[in-house]
């Protein structure tokens, strides 16, 4: 959840941290601290607040000298957000200082302990609390700092990822991870700790993903060293190439990141597209599923996992599957579904769907699967993430980085991926006639260029955003494939305008939700062609009957919806079964123009974190 970076070697730390810190506040942005060696002591700085706030008091009070040094964004899990629970943390001596992302859940009884000991503990966080076990390890047990973040770490319970270095010893740090990601930059005779590759990128293009219950002892004019938390066996280190730019991870004259990424959908779905769809040959190339095949036409059901808008996703998935491949689909929370007791067996695929790749639940929820023999598909975006590494197989989306907070590329990508899953078993079961495959296939490969039509009504929809932005409340309506997506952008205004909103089947609304209509109600309903139209229309003509505001979204050259709405927002005509990746486009549209109304910071949306990789 928390952003940690670190240096060590020949250039001077701090620019590098800082900057990479800024990349990386996406993780959490409640506070951020530095720390850096500038030869004979450490200098540390920290404050409540985001990196820019640090950036200001570092410039008032710190030296930024030093080859070494270790940086922090946090979001805040064990003590509340101010300067003294921000990272990084001193152990009691002084000697040692670490950052951690995660949580060690036995914290509280090690903390006791420690007390006992003699320890004393100037903030509310567990990092503290491991930071002086692992000194007070090194000291009893008199090994050095690796063996003793090794000790330490079999003794915790919880998540991290954590980089740690001793005063003493200034050519090394010591890093580890468990549950939260940490990449390892190799420059020469320089190294790079990061949360994800973004900080480094301009370096290096050498990295090292650890995986889970592994340490590294990075020191200087050495190979890196790394081994098994549990056993302390040697790993042979495997460095991948990274295919991150520079430019990916920029604005690119954009005001923000979320509007910038709202409208790389037609480039970032194409680009999934890419080697896959083959719409003139008729042809789908999936590599994850071609050698799998078998077990999802022979699966009993589809599971699929996931949280927040990957959930969503999920849901729309569900619609596309039964429809098309005629395959039973549920569609769970992963947060719920690992503490259920579910009934899995080895003829269930089960498919994980998470942006990151390194969803706390999620990956829990596949750990479940796999022991009950299912079969584990994963969906995710960042390569060489733990869920693209856990899972039996897979395919990636091609959204390339998403740092704004609230998802919104990656929404349209998931459902790309699931829509050409869904297609391709179809054919092969034989539950699709050739010409609605090919028509689909067809359809899709026209994807992109309409979502690029549905992106030119902005001035439009921020028109409409104007007249609602100090709205209290707001109701989104859909029906069939359009219920998610009705989910999904009363959650993007939720995230980052503050807004209290609500998602429903749209005939659901008589069941409760129509008592809160009035005129100062604002209703969202998704009333393009399909096969639920008229029934729409009826749900529309209740709400009028109430007196409630109607902005709808309709299929461009609607009339009978145009009369009655009060305000409407265009999408090209596009078949029920895929107008979920265009009548998104509309709602977050309308999200971001309200939330930047209000002055919301719409990149880094108040209490939340882009990843979520604690429980």
């Amino acid at each position: 959840m928390c952003g940690i970076v670190g240096y060590l070697g020949h250039r001077e730390a701090y620019p590098i941290i800082l900057n990479g810190l800024k990349r990386l506040e996406y993780r959490g942005y409640d506070s951020a601290g530095i720390a850096l060696y500038d030869g004979e002591n450490i200098k540390l700085c920290k404050t409540k607040g985001k990196v820019a706030d640090l950036e200001l008091k570092v410039s008032k009070e710190m030296a930024t000298i030093g080859n070494l040094g270790i940086g922090h964004t946090r979001w805040a899990t064990h003590g509340e957000p101010n300067d003294v629970n921000s990272h990084p943390h001193y152990s009691n001596s002084g000697d040692l200082i670490l950052i951690h992302n995660g949580i060690i859940e036995n914290y509280a009884v090690l903390k006791k302990e420690l007390i006992k000991r003699g320890y004393t503990f100037y903030s509310d966080t567990d990092t503290e609390v491991l930071v002086n076990l692992i000194e007070e390890i090194k000291k009893n047990e008199n090994v050095k700092l690796g063996q003793a973040v090794q000790i330490a770490l079999n003794q915790v319970i919880g998540a991290y990822a954590i980089a740690v270095f001793d005063k003493n010893k200034t050519d090394e740090i010591v890093v580890a991870k468990l549950g939260s990601p940490l990449a390892i930059g190799i420059g020469d005779n320089e190294f790079f700790v990061a949360s994800d590759a973004s900080p480094f990128i301009e370096f290096t293009n050498n990295a090292i993903y650890l995986e889970d219950e592994e340490l590294a002892i990075i020191k200087l004019s050495r190979d890196i060293e790394i081994r098994k938390i549990t056993d302390d066996s040697v790993v042979a280190p495997y460095v991948q190439e990274l295919k991150l730019n520079l430019e990916q991870i920029e604005k690119g004259g954009y005001d923000h990141f979320m509007l910038k990424e709202i409208f790389e959908q037609p480039a970032v779905i194409k680009d999934t597209f890419r080697g896959r769809l083959l719409a003139d040959k008729g042809v789908i190339k999936l590599g994850g599923l071609e050698d799998h095949i078998e077990k999802f036409i022979n699966a009993d059901r589809i599971i699929i996992v996931a949280c927040g808008t990957s959930w969503h996703a999920g849901l729309v998935a569900e619609y596309i599957f039964e429809d098309w491949a005629r395959i039973p689909v549920e569609v769970e929370y992963a947060s719920e579904f690992r503490y259920r007791n579910p009934v899995i067996t080895e003829k269930d695929v089960v498919i994980a769907i998470s942006q990151s790749g390194e969803t706390a639940d999620t990956l829990a929820a596949i750990k479940l699967a796999k022991e009950k023999g299912a079969f584990v598909y994963g969906i995710c975006n960042v390569v060489g993430s733990t869920i693209s590494r856990t899972t039996d197989s897979g395919t990636y989306t091609h959204a390339g980085p998403e740092i704004g907070v609230a998802s919104t590329k990656a929404f349209t990508t998931q459902i790309t991926v699931l829509t050409l899953i869904a297609l391709k078993l179809a054919k092969i079961k034989g539950t699709i006639s050739q010409s609605d495959y090919m028509l689909h296939l067809r359809e899709l490969d026209l994807i992109p260029s309409k979502v690029g039509l549905a992106l030119e009504k902005n001035k439009d929809i921020e028109e409409i955003a104007k007249v609602f932005k100090d709205a209290a409340n707001f109701l989104y309506l859909g029906r069939g494939y359009n219920f998610p997506v009705a989910l999904e952008g009363a959650l993007k205004l939720k995230e980052i305008s503050y807004i209290h909103a609500e998602g429903y089947p749209a005939a659901e609304m008589k069941h409760g939700p129509i008592a809160l209509i009035d005129e100062q109600m604002p209703i969202v309903v998704i009333a393009t062609n399909s096969n639920h139209y008229e029934k729409v229309v009826s749900n529309i003509q209740e709400i009028k009957a109430r007196k409630g505001k109607i902005i709808a979204v309709v299929t461009e050259g609607d009339i009978v919806v145009r009369e009655i709405a009060d305000y409407i927002m265009e999408v090209p005509n596009t078949p029920e079964t895929l107008s979920p990746l265009v009548t998104t486009i509309s709602l977050q549209l309308l999200s971001y123009h309200i939330a930047l109304m209000l002055g919301r910071n719409v990149d880094q949306p108040r209490n939340l974190a882009k990843a979520v990789t604690v429980e």
